[in-house]
């Protein structure tokens, strides 16, 4: 690169960075004599699903499904079934439970799906991918958590064919890191 190209660049305005997405806590938070480890799940098997629309579509026929263990699942070998589903291929899924932070303040959390993720948290969309991907992150999204304590979660997922992935990240020590399984928690 010519120097005078590289001193231009330093100059260029940087990108405008939105607010983060104030979090509203689950009210009233939920009893946890009554929580199950894991989030809940219900699964369907549309014919072709290449964006959210169809898996929305095919859940309005969804039946539950095993909880998952949280949002670790990494990358899979082709052929291996998705999250908890019966299929490999083809599986639409509606997730809801809640996530718990442990304290206030401000967090980045990133999804990373294969293929297509809604992820709601605390009344805010935190991520959006709707196409057919490898396993790749939907993007850091900041967040505002105003309080301790649980969160709504839901979200809309769906695989298409190939390998599936689905996890989220969350930075509460200065880097990204996987929200452990323990944050997650449903009402069975």
């Amino acid at each position: 690169m010519k120097r005078t190209t590289l001193l231009a660049a330093l100059f260029l305005p940087l990108p405008a960075y939105a607010a983060p997405l104030i979090l509203t806590p689950a009210d009233p938070q939920p009893d946890p004599d009554i929580l199950s480890p894991g989030l809940a799940v219900e699964y369907a098997y549309p014919k072709e699903v290449r964006t959210l629309a169809d898996a929305e579509e095919a859940l309005g026929r969804g039946k539950e499904g095993p909880p998952l263990i949280g949002l670790s699942y990494d990358d899979n070998n082709e052929g291996d079934l998705t999250l908890t589903a019966r299929s490999a291929q083809k599986v639409a899924a509606a997730i809801s439970g809640y996530i718990r932070f442990d304290a206030p303040g401000s967090y980045n959390v990133d999804v990373i799906s294969n293929d297509g993720i809604a992820l709601s948290i605390g009344g805010q969309q935190v991520a959006l991918y709707d196409e057919v991907h490898g396993c790749e992150p939907a993007g850091a999204q900041q967040v505002s958590v105003p309080e301790a304590g649980w969160y709504e979660l839901s979200a809309t997922y769906f695989q298409r064919k190939g390998t599936a992935c689905l996890m989220m990240d969350w930075d509460v020590t200065g880097q990204m890191l996987p929200v452990p399984d323990t944050a997650f928690a449903y009402v069975p």
